[in-house]
C-alpha cells in the first residue's frame, strides 16, 4: 500500500496542501520553507497510531500543542485538518481514506478535540465523528478511533501501515560516540543514536542477509572495502559494526564503527532503512557527507526499492546532483515556495514552464532547483 494523495489545512507552514504522491517522491525548497515539516505530517499520523504510548493527545504534545501546530496564517479558522489517501499503487483505485481535524478548546485546560474523524473504505464510510456517543460524552474527543483497537476493527490496517512509518535522518556522531553521549534516546530513535542496538535486535539470519547486501554496496563505493561484520563486545556485551579493508598490512585488522567515516556510517543506515521496510520511508536530505558519485545513483536506488520490498519513499533534499537522473518525472517532484500566506505545494510538472523545460530533454535538477535557490546571494561575502 502506497499514500498516493494528500491533503491539509492548517498545518505548520502550510495554510493548504492537495497533491498526488508517487511511490518515490522528492521534496525540494528553500531553506525554512517547511520540506522537514511536509514529512513531519506522516510522522505525527504514525505517532496518533501507536495504540501504546502514542495517541493524539501525545502527538500534540510532543510538538508543543496546537497552537505550534496551527498555520500562522490560518487566520479565525482554529481548525488543522489532514487526509490521506492510501492505495496499491499511485494510480490504482482508492482502497482507504483517512481524515482527521482537531483544535485547541479554549476553555479548561485547553485540551485538544477532535472536530472529525472520518474513515472511508473504497466508497463505503465506516466511521463519520463525532457520533451519537461523542455528543454525549464530549471526553471521547480528546482519542482517535486510529489509536484505540476496540474502536478500530473495521480499519485496523491503516494503522498498521502508519505504525510502520520510517523517518531517518541519521547523524554519524551520535553512533560513533554513543558510549560517550549516553543521553536520552528520542523516541523511535530518528538520528540513529541507538541504531546498532536496533541491528542487534533483528534475528540473526535477517541481520545477516541484510549485511551482506550493504557489504555489497560498499565494495562498490569505498575504496579498498572488503566485509562488513556484526559483533558483539565480549567484555561488555555492547553490539558493534566492524570492517575490513584489502589495503591492511594484516587482514585480521578490522576496523569498528567509531573508525568509520560520515559517509560510511550514513550510507549503512540509509541502506539498512530502505532493505527492512515495506511501508513509508521518509529520508530527510540523504545527500550529506556522501560523494558526489553516490549521490547520483541514489534516485535510481528509491525507484528500486519501492518494487521491491513494495514501500514508498520521500525524500527532502537540496542536491542538484541527486536530481540530475533523467529517469526522474516531474510528477515526483514537489516545490514548495514560501509566500506570505504559507507556503505552496505543486507537482513541478503541473507548472507550465517546468513542464516544458523537462518536455525538451532538461533535468528536474537543472530546472526545478533553480527556482529554490535565494534570489541574491552575493550579499553573503559581505558579510563581516
Amino acid at each position: 500500500m502506497i499514500i498516493n494523495r494528500l491533503i491539509v489545512k492548517n498545518w505548520r507552514n502550510f495554510q493548504h496542501i492537495d497533491v498526488p504522491l508517487r511511490e518515490r517522491q522528492f521534496i525540494v525548497g528553500p531553506n525554512a520553507s517547511g520540506k522537514s515539516n511536509l514529512l513531519d505530517i506522516f510522522r505525527f499520523l504514525r505517532d496518533i497510531a501507536k495504540a501504546e504510548g502514542g495517541g493524539l493527545q501525545k502527538a500534540i504534545s510532543d510538538r508543543g500543542g496546537v497552537s505550534n501546530i496551527r498555520c500562522l496564517s490560518a487566520g479565525q479558522d482554529p481548525e488543522v485538518a489532514i487526509e490521506i489517501h492510501i492505495a496499491d499503487t499511485p494510480d490504482a483505485p482508492v482502497t482507504w481514506r483517512y481524515g482527521i481535524g482537531f483544535r485547541q478548546e479554549p476553555r479548561e485546560h485547553c485540551q485538544t478535540h477532535l472536530t472529525y474523524e472520518r474513515v472511508w473504505r473504497e466508497d463505503e464510510l465506516l466511521l463519520d465523528r463525532p457520533d451519537a456517543d461523542d455528543n454525549e460524552d464530549p471526553d471521547r474527543l480528546t482519542q482517535t478511533a486510529l489509536e484505540q483497537n476496540a474502536a478500530n476493527a473495521k480499519f485496523r490496517e491503516i494503522g498498521r501501515f502508519l505504525r510502520n512509518v520510517t523517518y531517518l535522518h541519521l547523524v554519524p556522531q551520535l553512533i560513533r560516540f554513543r558510549d560517550a553521549i549516553q543521553g536520552k534516546v528520542i523516541e523511535d530513535d530518528p538520528f540513529g543514536q541507538g541504531f546498532l542496538e536496533h541491528v542487534a535486535s533483528v534475528h540473526p539470519s535477517t541481520r545477516r542477509a541484510r549485511l551482506k547486501r550493504i557489504e555489497r554496496a560498499l565494495k562498490i563505493v569505498v575504496p579498498q572495502f572488503e566485509e562488513l561484520a556484526f559483533i558483539r563486545d565480549k567484555r561488555t556485551g555492547h553490539p558493534h559494526l566492524q570492517a575490513r579493508y584489502s589495503h591492511w598490512q594484516f587482514n585480521e585488522e578490522w576496523q569498528r564503527e567509531d573508525q568509520f567515516s560520515d559517509g560510511t556510517l550514513r550510507l549503512i543506515g540509509l541502506l539498512w532503512a530502505l532493505f527492512e521496510n515495506d511501508s513509508l520511508i521518509l529520508l530527510e536530505e540523504p545527500e550529506l557527507s556522501l560523494n558526489i558519485g553516490i549521490v547520483s545513483k541514489l534516485a535510481p536506488l528509491f525507484a528500486r526499492i519501492p518494487r521491491i520490498h513494495q514501500c514508498q519513499v520521500f525524500v527532502s533534499t537540496h542536491s542538484s546532483t541527486l536530481l540530475t537522473e533523467p529517469c526522474i518525472d516531474g510528477i515526483e517532484v514537489l516545490l514548495l515556495t514560501p509566500a506570505k500566506a504559507g507556503t505552496s505545494v505543486k507537482v513541478s510538472s503541473d507548472i507550465k514552464d517546468i513542464r516544458i523545460l523537462l518536455e525538451n530533454g532538461f533535468t528536474v535538477g537543472e530546472v526545478v532547483l533553480s527556482r529554490t535557490r535565494p534570489k541574491d546571494t552575493a550579499g553573503v561575502s559581505l558579510i563581516q
